[in-house]
């Protein structure tokens, strides 16, 4: 049996990968970052590092709970860095890594394309609803 070269073993490891199987890490990967909330908090990091209250104003939305959790989680991933400043109080600030700055294109385009797409989508949303109504609703 031949030798592999590191390369070659790299590039099998990766031709494993699977999205489509439960138990393969890219699928848990695109499970996270499908979330609606890490894709907010991602591009509300846009624009540079953002205090935890910033972030919150941002996602307007989101729960402290959710968001508390949804960086952590980011953090976890490698996509988010939390730095801590010691003073009075304490400064946290939430900037994307390198890695989650690689996926904001991705997530602002789906944002973008979100934005642009909600009255169609509310039409056909319409549309597929009125149709399955019962008669004499």
């Amino acid at each position: 049996m031949p030798t592999k070269t590191a390369a070659e073993q790299r590039e099998e490891a990766r031709a494993a990968y699977d999205a489509f199987v439960a138990a393969c890490p890219t699928h848990r990967l695109l499970a996270r970052i499908s979330d609606k909330w890490v894709s907010l908090v991602l591009v509300a990091l846009a624009d540079g590092p953002r205090r935890y209250n910033e972030v919150a104003r941002t996602v307007a939305s989101i729960s402290q709970k959710m968001l508390t959790q949804t960086l952590r989680s980011l953090e976890r991933d490698g996509l988010v860095s939390r730095t801590v400043t010691p003073s009075v109080p304490v400064r946290v600030d939430y900037a994307l890594t390198p890695l989650g700055a690689t996926l904001l294109p991705v997530m602002r385009e789906i944002k973008v394309w979100a934005e642009a797409h909600i009255e169609e989508v509310e039409s056909a949303r319409t549309t597929y609803d009125s149709a399955r109504e019962p008669a004499g609703s």
